[in-house]
């Protein structure tokens, strides 16, 4: 491009962002052919392909960019927007990283946002269920907000982020999502992906089947802990249902040991039983991921897990990365970037 572009943030008094490059692309995928002889006169899928499966990707790239992107993978009920603007229009990741030099691409992973292109169909209930994501996802116990949390209290903000909840528009496939994130790998080489929630599972997948990826940071892993086949632990019950952990061959898992890793979990998590199932659903979640951290260290790896309370930090949501500290949660990504040797020129 022969001259950036210049973007300004939604913060009136923020510097303008110096982009030097920006778009978006669909990755991976499949493409279904219906049999018989299309027709352009009459609407049958006679004949006619269907193409879907493929992720959504957006990035930006800043001017001087380091040479290490991030590439971030959101969760479920979440598409890429949970990595921009806050709910209450502070700046999200996308742009505190932009300003840090990182090129950033972010992902809508298949039969979601706008990646919504689907081979399979699925039911989508209108079901009202807004304060059930409220409990789920560690902003309080319906109506009330946990004291400190670091939300903002008021009615626009959390109007805004129940509209960034979005549906599965086709069965969930760990296999499908694994494999465009890893086909966005081998097109753009390599860099650091960051998963959010259910996007962990998916991270431990891609990381064993690209070795573009230089190191994850995953926000409050919640499923598909993978572990060495005959290691895999107990199910673990909670009132908010029970984790089972998978098993992958020895070969696979040793993949996770050779790249630095990280994880991030709030606040508002309870050390014992609890009745709320939704934080009794990461009260077992911490529990497997610290046993999935001394596993992949177990074999010579470099996994860390920190609990945010126990480092002083405290009243973080699910969404550590958007809420009201987020800069400082961006801090300590950073510091773990410039540690791992990540954040060169």
């Amino acid at each position: 491009m022969s001259e950036p572009v210049r973007v300004r943030d939604s913060g009136a008094e923020s510097e303008p962002l110096l982009i030097k490059d920006q778009g978006s692309f669909a990755v991976g995928g499949s493409v279904i052919k219906h049999s018989g002889i299309p027709d352009p006169l009459t609407r049958t899928p006679d004949g006619q392909t269907l193409h879907g499966d493929h992720a959504y990707v957006q990035y930006q790239i800043p001017a001087n960019a380091r040479s290490i992107p991030l590439v971030f993978l959101h969760g479920d009920g979440q598409f890429s927007k949970c990595w921009g603007s806050t709910p209450d229009g502070r700046e999200g990741f996308q742009s505190i990283f932009l300003r840090r030099r990182f090129g950033v691409y972010l992902i809508d992973q298949p039969r979601r946002g706008g990646a919504g292109r689907s081979t399979l169909p699925v039911s989508i209930p209108a079901t009202p269920d807004d304060q059930y994501w409220f409990a789920l996802f560690r902003l309080g116990i319906w109506p009330d907000f946990f004291p400190g949390v670091q939300f903002p209290h008021d009615a626009e903000s959390l109007n805004q982020f129940f509209r960034q909840m979005t549906p599965d528009t086709g069965p969930f496939d760990a296999e499908v999502i694994a494999d465009a994130v890893v086909a966005l790998f081998d097109r753009i080489g390599p860099g650091v992906l960051i998963t959010h929630s259910r996007g962990g599972g998916l991270g431990w997948i891609t990381t064993i089947r690209s070795r573009n990826v230089r190191a994850v940071v995953s926000y409050e892993p919640g499923s598909g802990f993978t572990f060495p086949e005959g290691e895999v632990p107990l199910p673990m019950p909670g009132s908010g249902g029970t984790l089972e952990a998978v098993g992958v061959p020895v070969k696979d898992f040793l993949q996770l040991t050779k790249i630095p890793i990280i994880l991030y979990y709030g606040d508002n998590i309870p050390e014992e039983w609890s009745g709320n199932p939704g934080q009794d659903a990461w009260r077992v979640r911490l529990a497997m991921a610290r046993l999935w951290v001394e596993a992949v260290n177990g074999r010579g790896g470099h996994a860390r897990l920190v609990h945010l309370p126990d480092i002083g930090i405290r009243g973080n949501t699910h969404f550590p990365f958007s809420d009201l500290n987020n800069t400082g949660i961006a801090d300590l990504l950073s510091g773990f970037l410039t540690e791992s040797g990540l954040d060169d020129d």
